[in-house]
């Protein structure tokens, strides 16, 4: 749920400096609502997130602002129950690794710094992402890995435009497997420690349908911003 909340947080940021009564700046947040919530159908995928994967990706030639706001609020209704479903049980957010996953990871690991060598990028942002995976590197000699460090790192490679790399189908194949290699470090983990079983969390519920509003489906910006009620955060990732 932290990846989730900082990647709405990232958008929000971005957001703020954009002016919707220009139709080329609405086309720019309108790619950046439609790559937020790809990442976030993404990740739901990855970590089994049922009500999250019930939420389709609409065609790209298709997505509006009624696709977006009717989005934004299915996931705030979610992510605050799951939220506060969570909050009482302080489940970690690390786990162990042995030293022979640890070397797999940082095999994916040279092979993603081969596709960001490889790719056609700023060099800032060549640099600034193997940096990222220096920072990965690192966190892989820690007794315990913050699985927030991974999926963050993990999402600050996913965000680069396909259209860079030498091969999209190779990066996310090797971003992939560093993800499914910590997830099951962690289920691993947890049964190994046979966690006592606790009261299942009740179930979520879709938030209630409002009417549906013509005037949120538009063409081209008619001169409204971004809410403010999902802005507050501490620093976040860029797009």
């Amino acid at each position: 749920m932290q990846f989730c909340s900082k990647v709405l947080q990232t958008l929000d940021g971005k957001s703020e400096k954009i002016d919707t009564n220009s139709e080329d700046e609405w086309r720019v947040l309108n790619e950046l609502r439609f790559s937020c919530m790809n990442i976030i159908l993404a990740a739901a995928t990855r970590f089994d997130i049922v009500q999250f994967q019930a939420l389709e990706l609409p065609a790209r030639h298709n997505f509006n602002d009624a696709d977006w706001f009717n989005f934004r609020h299915e996931v705030d209704h979610y992510v605050t129950q799951i939220v506060l479903d969570n909050a009482p049980r302080n489940r970690s957010g690390s786990v162990a690794m042995l030293p022979r996953t640890k070397e797999q990871i940082r095999t994916y690991i040279a092979g993603l710094r081969r596709c960001i060598e490889e790719a056609t990028m700023d060099e800032g942002k060549r640099e600034a992402l193997l940096k990222k995976l220096d920072a990965l590197e690192k966190e892989l000699e820690k007794r315990r890995v913050n699985m927030m460090t991974v999926a963050l790192i993990a999402y600050a490679v996913w965000q680069v435009p396909n259209d860079v790399w030498g091969s999209y189908d190779v990066m996310n194949k090797l971003l992939s497997n560093v993800m499914h290699t910590v997830a099951e470090a962690k289920a691993e983990e947890d049964q190994i420690k046979q966690i006592a079983p606790m009261d299942a969390p009740k179930a979520l519920t879709p938030p209630k349908k409002a009417t549906p509003r013509d005037d949120w489906a538009r063409p081209r910006a008619t001169g409204s911003t971004e809410t403010d009620w999902a802005s507050a955060g501490d620093e976040d990732p860029a797009f």
